[in-house]
């Protein structure tokens, strides 16, 4: 009874699996859990559910940053903020019922100032 591997949340059928897509937003991911663990959860709980629902927290960038390549083929980049008034940003996009975490910045990129 000594064993203690953490187990994963499940996710329902109609939900979205989240992967890492980088590196970068490996280390990102934890970055963020260090410091608001809180609203990573709700971010979770949203991008497992509804990545692709448009509002003031999540969208589609634009322009250059607009899309991204993956795997030889273009998707939509989106930006996600954990929270209204932090500058943490989370990009991703979505191929199937996966959402790939693509960067993920504790503080707002230059790249979108």
């Amino acid at each position: 009874m000594a064993r203690k591997d953490k187990v994963e949340r499940p996710t329902k059928k109609s939900e979205y699996e989240i992967l890492f897509a980088s590196r970068q937003a490996e280390k990102g991911w934890t970055d963020l859990k260090a410091t608001t663990r809180n609203a990573l959860v709700d971010s979770w709980d949203f991008l497992t559910r509804t990545p692709l629902v448009e509002g003031s927290l999540n969208y589609p960038l634009k322009g250059a940053y607009g899309t991204v390549t993956y795997g030889g083929r273009e998707y939509t980049r989106w930006q996600h903020k954990p929270t209204s008034q932090g500058d943490a940003r989370i990009w991703f996009f979505v191929i199937d019922q996966v959402v790939y975490l693509e960067n993920v910045h504790t503080h707002h990129p230059n790249e979108t100032k």
